[in-house]
């Protein structure tokens, strides 16, 4: 099987006021990533990882509205504390992949490439990328036309991770 990926990507960048490796921590530990993933208002319920290339992380969020929605990641490359590259997807509760709850058109597979950069002040740069994977025309479309509601989406967890990052 062969992957494709699309020419157009989305990509966030933000300076953190902590070191490397806590970031790294947040991004890895099950633990760390059910206190801040997430946009704003919803709470991890379920934070589940096996973080190894080719290792999951399946996890659930409840949103304000009470719904569930699954998520997982299947690990391409990790080199700590500099890179994680996984395949991200909505999900069942089993971990079969599904489609996005709210838009039928969302491509089924980012490929999601987070690295954490040390920058002066023992501050740490985080650059999150996500392009579809095998996705059709209509997919692409959808992820190009979504960058404005991503930005604040990661925007709000990023919010989340500071706040996080603060209790030490």
């Amino acid at each position: 099987m062969t992957s494709t990926i699309a020419d157009s990507g989305f990509v966030i960048s933000r300076a953190f006021d902590a070191p490397r490796e806590l970031l790294w921590k947040a991004f890895t530990e099950p633990e760390h990533m059910k206190e801040w993933w997430g946009p704003k208002g919803s709470t991890i319920v379920v934070s589940k990882m096996d973080l190894r290339v080719g290792g999951t992380y399946h996890g659930a969020m409840r949103t304000p509205d009470g719904g569930v929605i699954w998520a997982k990641f299947v690990y391409r490359e990790i080199v700590e504390p500099v890179r994680l590259v996984w395949i991200h997807s909505f999900s069942d509760e089993d971990g079969g992949l599904s489609r996005h709850p709210f838009s039928p058109t969302w491509p089924l597979e980012l490929l999601t490439t987070v690295t954490f950069d040390e920058a002066p002040g023992g501050k740490t740069k985080l650059t999150l990328r996500w392009l579809p994977v095998n996705a059709a025309e209509d997919e692409r479309k959808t992820f190009d036309a979504a960058h404005d509601n991503m930005r604040q989406g990661w925007g709000g967890s990023f919010d989340q991770l500071v706040t996080f990052l603060a209790k030490g």
